[in-house]
């Protein structure tokens, strides 16, 4: 099909991304807002849906995220890996048919290990149909919940997900570090240090404590408090990482600032990393799987 029809949404728990592709297939439009599905009331996406056409036309809506849990419109049902972007397209869920579709998840039952992922997957495959990444690689998507994940030609064979963001959001709230967690955390030798530790000690719930103890002791600034946490986070979550993904270059899908901290931090361990913009990698999975359904 022509993508200058197309209007996509990356539709997240709290916060949502509209995009319009024009006849070119660039980015014509983009507008983001707090209208995460958690903010729809029961029974209300089909008339925002019907709202957005009246402004932007009839076009095909091609949804992605947590629209498709249970929490969102209509659930869309997880795959199991290997999934490729031709699985995604034979597995939408058409809630309009022919008019709205929403793309499914990816999940994990490898025996008693079990994971899924929601939205993500369109990032990672749609770095690889574009060849913003390699065909077979090791990735890390940084974020609240960071996904580590495995391409071989170009499809999505293994992922694990770690609560890394979460972590740092809860210990800069609510934990005994709070106090000291004002700043922001940044790429320095505190950092660097807590990722050396995090990675290497893996003893996370112990070393945590050891930070209140380093301020206390004259071993760590203050002000250097959150970067500390950070790093041993990081680092705790990169060792979960590179234990999963092929030896080589790790391609970092994501947020900039995020994936910036990440190629610190797996530059620490020894690790070549590339970055990819995870808005661009999202608008080319869509392409994609747009283009596949003509």
């Amino acid at each position: 099909m022509d993508v200058g029809e197309l209007i996509t949404i990356d539709w997240g728990t709290t916060n949502r991304r509209i995009f319009a592709f024009d006849s070119a297939g660039k980015t014509s439009l983009r507008q983001a807002d707090a209208l995460g599905v958690t903010a729809v009331a029961a029974g209300g996406f089909q008339a925002i849906i019907d709202d957005l056409r009246a402004v932007h036309g009839d076009r095909l809506f091609l949804l992605a995220g947590m629209i498709g849990s249970n929490r969102g419109w209509v659930e869309a049902p997880y795959i199991p890996c290997p999934l490729s972007l031709d699985d995604l397209v034979s597995r939408l869920e058409w809630v309009e048919p022919g008019r709205t579709a929403i793309v499914p998840g990816a999940c994990i039952t490898d025996g008693a290990r079990v994971d899924v992922m929601r939205g993500e997957e369109v990032q990672l495959l749609g770095a690889a149909a574009a060849g913003l990444v390699p065909a077979d690689v090791g990735l890390c998507h940084p974020g609240t919940h960071a996904k580590w994940a495995e391409l071989k030609d170009g499809a999505l064979v293994n992922f694990r997900t770690v609560m890394t963001g979460e972590l740092f959001a809860l210990l800069r709230a609510h934990s005994l570090l709070a106090a000291q967690m004002k700043g922001d955390a940044v790429d320095g030798p505190a950092f660097r240090e807590g990722v050396a530790r995090g990675f290497d000690d893996r003893a996370l719930t112990a070393d945590l404590f050891g930070t209140r103890a380093r301020i206390l002791l004259g071993r760590l600034e203050p002000d250097d408090a959150a970067s500390y946490v950070s790093g041993l986070l990081i680092g705790a979550d990169i060792a979960i990482g590179v234990d999963m993904v092929p030896p080589g270059t790790i391609a970092l899908i994501g947020d900039l600032r995020l994936t910036a901290l990440y190629a610190a931090a797996l530059k620490v361990v020894g690790r070549e990393t590339l970055e990819v913009d995870g808005e661009t990698a999202f608008l080319a999975g869509i392409k994609a799987i747009a283009e596949k359904l003509a």
